[in-house]
């Protein structure tokens, strides 16, 4: 609920509106369980909310941890459904890559969660219980700062419930995580980056992975949809308020997308657009069709971007020693298919 609901809900059964702000408090900071555990509410409200609510919660199926501390949760839905969330550790905080949908629909090539086709979408409830229930697994969880939703699903897919998760994620009487430490990536939904763009406040990733039309079609359907002329002209209007830029994911294919006219079709592409690159190497897997760059290519792409004056950082995949890319623990769980590439990490 937002806050406004939450107001609603406890007048709607004859209880003080400040209430509801005690409630928000135990839920998003105290993180509690339990109406039982809001010690600054009478017993015998306590007692009633028991009676008429619940406070849902994740159950945790497996947690796998990386030699680099790389931490990755399996969550079993009340529907039987499963979906990943990712605890990754950086130099000064932890980021916590979260779903919004059980499987995805998009059917990118190097994806697995795309082989596993869409479930259903996540509710706004199931989007913040992962990271509740992750802040409850930390010994120091005002360490996680960053979250980004990258994990499994398409969230511009699932825009109602995502937007509702984003306000009480980054509402100060919420879990007042900061707007800047909050990025949501797309693979591409025009319509709704132009929405997302008018309506709420948080950073944007793009999943890139081509310069033209037909490569991009190949790895991406959704390009067939809405094309790359489409998708950056929605970019060049997306805000980018306080020297913000835009994030774009490139999943590097050797002899796909790899090539120096590629990162040069790139640069001149977004010129003008405050962008950065995340460059990822395909993590290779026998059943795929596709394998990654070498090094040297890799470097070279770089290389091309940082000569068109963009920052381009290639990053090292990590948790690769647990399947940490997204979809590879909940796939075993569902009966999916082995583990191959993921577009994630």
């Amino acid at each position: 609920m937002t806050r406004a609901e939450t107001e609603a809900w406890v007048e709607a059964r004859g209880l003080p509106a400040y209430r509801a702000k005690q409630m928000r408090q135990w839920l998003f900071k105290g993180l509690v369980t339990s109406f039982k555990d809001m010690t600054n509410i009478s017993k015998d409200l306590r007692a009633q909310l028991e009676e008429k609510a619940r406070i849902t919660h994740l159950v945790q199926e497996k947690k796998q941890v990386s030699k680099d501390r790389t931490t990755k949760f399996l969550f079993k839905l009340e529907d039987g459904h499963y979906i990943e969330t990712v605890l990754i550790p950086e130099r000064e905080h932890f980021t916590l890559c979260i779903s919004s949908q059980a499987g995805c629909a998009m059917g990118c090539r190097f994806c697995l969660t795309a082989r596993q086709g869409l479930k259903r979408n996540l509710t706004a409830a199931e989007i913040l219980d992962q990271v509740i229930h992750v802040k409850r697994s930390m010994s120091e969880p005002d360490r996680l700062t960053n979250i980004v939703f990258m994990g499994m699903g398409e969230p511009l897919a699932n825009y109602d419930a995502v937007v509702r998760a984003l306000g009480n994620l980054t509402s100060e009487e919420g879990m007042n995580f900061s707007h800047r430490t909050v990025t949501l990536s797309t693979c591409g939904l025009v319509p709704h980056i132009r929405r997302l763009g008018k309506e709420v406040r948080v950073n944007l990733a793009v999943s890139l992975n081509a310069s033209d039309e037909k490569t991009r079609s190949f790895l991406m359907p959704v390009n067939r949809k809405y094309p790359l002329k489409s998708l950056v002209e929605a970019l060049r209007e997306f805000p980018t308020l306080n020297r913000r830029m835009i994030t774009f994911e490139y999943v590097l294919v050797g002899g796909v997308n790899d090539r120096d006219e590629d990162a040069r079709r790139v640069a001149a592409m977004l010129k003008g657009i405050r962008a950065k690159f995340n460059l990822i190497a395909l993590n290779p897997h026998p059943d795929l069709e596709l394998a990654p760059p070498s090094a040297e290519r890799i470097l070279r792409f770089q290389e091309i971007l940082i000569e068109n004056h963009f920052t381009a950082m290639i990053r090292k995949s990590k948790g690769q020693d647990i399947s940490a890319a997204c979809g590879q623990l909940s796939g075993k769980h569902a009966g999916g298919s082995s583990p191959v590439a993921g577009s994630r990490l």
